[in-house]
């Protein structure tokens, strides 16, 4: 483990905690893919992060968006405009990024889930973080392939929609890992649970979209996955899918 909790998981790949959502840094010498980039005010964080493993916010090749929720894509637009990094997402969530609809968690269903465990602590923090600011992506790209990209760690897109309509996650076929985004979790401040599930269902758009899209993920090759919340999980990916549905039953 690095400073400020950077956990190296791969040759060149670092799983980073921000203060509720991970990201993730993947190298290639001087230059990196940054998968997600937390809450807004994560920025200085995030900035550190990438200092702290070698690369300048300039040698950013692209940002990999799993979805346009405030908490992954709080610095995208920042580096867009600051340096002209590519923020690159599936065709799905290009609207959502650019702020033409928001689907995420209301007020409403916050305050009526405020008497579990967890939940208005982390409502305070959400907004406390940026998770109500409003920073669409102004350019947001679809990939230009359906295929691997020609990115550092050749991620695979992976359409996971449920959390929301465009929900991706990124398999690293060259080193058995797998960024999961929001489709598969190892825990939230709202959830008593630990290792891998959904988060709770007032997160998710579909739950049920949610739930089929395990389905997509547990055939991939991977004993690292990535999750957007929690720490690392070292399983394969259909344990962890297993268990995440035995959670959800």
């Amino acid at each position: 483990m690095l400073n400020d909790g950077i956990v190296e998981v791969g040759s060149d790949v670092y799983l980073v905690p921000g203060s509720s959502t991970n990201w993730v840094i993947v190298k290639d010498g001087d230059i990196a893919t940054l998968v997600d980039t937390g809450y807004p005010r994560d920025r200085e964080r995030l900035l550190a992060s990438l200092a702290a493993v070698g690369v300048a916010p300039q040698a950013v090749t692209a940002v990999l968006i799993t979805h346009a929720h405030n908490d992954h894509l709080g610095a995208a637009e920042y580096l867009r405009r600051t340096h002209g990094t590519p923020v690159l997402m599936h065709r799905a969530e290009l609207p959502h990024a650019r702020r033409e609809f928001l689907h995420q968690v209301s007020v409403g269903q916050v305050l009526a889930n405020g008497w579990r465990p967890g939940v208005l602590p982390w409502a305070v923090h959400a907004l406390r973080a940026g998770g109500t600011e409003h920073i669409p992506v102004v350019e947001p790209q679809a990939f230009p392939t359906e295929s691997r990209l020609d990115l550092p760690g050749r991620p695979l897109p992976v359409l996971t929609p449920g959390h929301t309509d465009g929900h991706c996650a990124y398999h690293l076929p060259d080193a058995g890992i797998l960024i999961t985004g929001d489709a598969l979790v190892s825990g939230h401040p709202t959830s008593r649970r630990r290792g891998a599930q959904l988060l709770p269902r007032m997160f998710h758009r579909d739950r049920a979209r949610a739930l089929d899209s395990l389905t997509v993920l547990e055939d991939l090759e991977a004993d690292v996955l990535l999750p957007g919340h929690g720490p690392v999980l070292r399983s394969t990916v259909g344990v962890a899918v297993e268990h995440a549905r035995e959670l959800a039953a």
